[in-house]
């Protein structure tokens, strides 16, 4: 076989071990086992009623052909109104791209702003596809790591010593995936200082910006500080339950833009013209399906912590933000793979186990709140008793 680019290893992605609790549930249910997978974060309500028939009857007037490669100017436009009303900041439509998918926009803007031998920094525990996205850029991933005891909210003085000449980047993740942790606006512009000091791009992932519980969302374009630097990557996926779309976009300034858009050239030449279309519904307005998906997950994470509080030797803390819980098994004795195997094993329930995620969060099972309401809270007693089980073993 002719031998592959060298591109291949910076993008294979490590943290295979989080997901042998996932597969091999997999293939339990697959053998008839019933099983509550608590693993990913895929959205359990139904779409927006409004989106659905938008997106039909897209297809019914036939809008299946190419659209412009930033995306079609209603749907820019509409981003970038839905973005000013929501930060206060100057948004217009040169400063948007559609992108498939929140992923698709963190890729494009690493490969704009990062290159060869320069670094990113990146709190970690890390999203698990960050490090495959900035190896794509022949950059380097610098991590700072977040302390459980400050509810992994970050050190602004140790961002602050990781810089070093050949950064370009922070990337911020809020509401954080996978710990909770959702950042205040003092935090944010600490770090939108910092990017300003020297010169460094402020790159905002805020998929979970439409579900935080303990303070309102602190966009990074909201910030005067990081005026000029700010990007912002985003989508409807969890907000509006529709992954599936691949609909998401970033903000950013407009010479950015005008790379991003080049790189989407090559890569996509465009997204589908009918989801463009259907998604018009929810950037206009405030859809009542996509409050009531804000307010499952804030009273999930209540009643279901409360639940996880009980469970002996483990600690939780309500999240702050976003769809997932964090338990920390430690106290156990058992490693968190270990635990989520022995969960799975005899209670038929699975979980995924963090430590791939980065040693922050090691001894940690990150747990999706993806079920409804009765099914989850139901799964958190069983956590509760397997835990309590192993209490008694000592």
């Amino acid at each position: 076989m002719p031998a592959f680019s060298p591109l291949v290893d910076r993008i294979a992605g490590g943290g295979a071990d989080a997901w042998i609790v996932h597969y091999k549930a997999m293939g339990e249910r697959a053998a008839g086992r019933e099983i509550t997978f608590l693993t990913i974060g895929d959205p359990d309500q139904d779409a927006p009623a409004a989106v659905i028939e938008a997106a039909c009857q897209a297809l019914r007037d036939n809008k299946k052909g190419y659209s412009p490669i930033a995306g079609m100017p209603a749907a820019r436009q509409a981003v970038a109104a839905r973005m000013s009303a929501r930060t206060g900041r100057p948004c217009a439509e040169g400063n948007i791209i559609l992108t498939a998918g929140a992923q698709a926009a963190m890729y494009g803007a690493i490969q704009c702003i990062a290159g060869p031998g320069e670094e990113v920094i990146a709190p970690e525990p890390v999203y698990a596809t960050y490090p495959a996205v900035i190896g794509a850029a022949s950059a380097t991933m610098v991590n700072v790591p977040l302390d459980p005891d400050r509810g992994f909210h970050p050190d602004i003085a140790t961002i602050a010593a990781a810089i070093t000449p050949k950064t370009r980047a922070i990337w911020i993740n809020s509401p954080h995936n996978p710990t909770g942790a959702l950042l205040d606006r003092a935090e944010m512009t600490a770090i939108a200082e910092l990017c300003r000091r020297h010169d460094l791009w402020f790159l905002s992932d805020e998929v979970y910006a439409d579900l935080c519980f303990a303070r309102p969302h602190t966009s990074a374009w909201s910030l005067p500080e990081a005026e000029g630097r700010a990007i912002v990557v985003t989508s409807l996926s969890k907000s509006h339950a529709i992954p599936g779309f691949r609909f998401g976009w970033t903000v950013a300034p407009e010479a950015l833009i005008g790379h991003l858009t080049n790189l989407s050239m090559c890569k996509m030449f465009g997204g589908p013209p009918f989801v463009q279309e259907a998604v018009l519904p929810a950037l206009q307005g405030e859809l009542p399906e996509a409050i009531a998906l804000s307010e499952a997950y804030r009273r999930r994470a209540i009643e279901f912590t409360a639940i996880l509080s009980a469970a002996p030797n483990c600690r939780i803390a309500p999240p702050e933000g976003g769809m997932f819980a964090l338990l920390d098994v430690r106290g156990t004795g058992l490693t968190a793979l270990a635990f989520a195997e022995g969960l799975l094993e005899q209670e038929a329930v699975a979980v995924l186990a963090c430590d791939a995620f980065g040693a922050s969060v090691a001894g940690h099972l990150r747990i999706a709140l993806t079920l409804p309401d009765k099914q989850l809270l139901a799964a958190g007693r069983k956590i509760v008793a397997y835990a309590t089980r192993l209490a008694t073993r000592g």
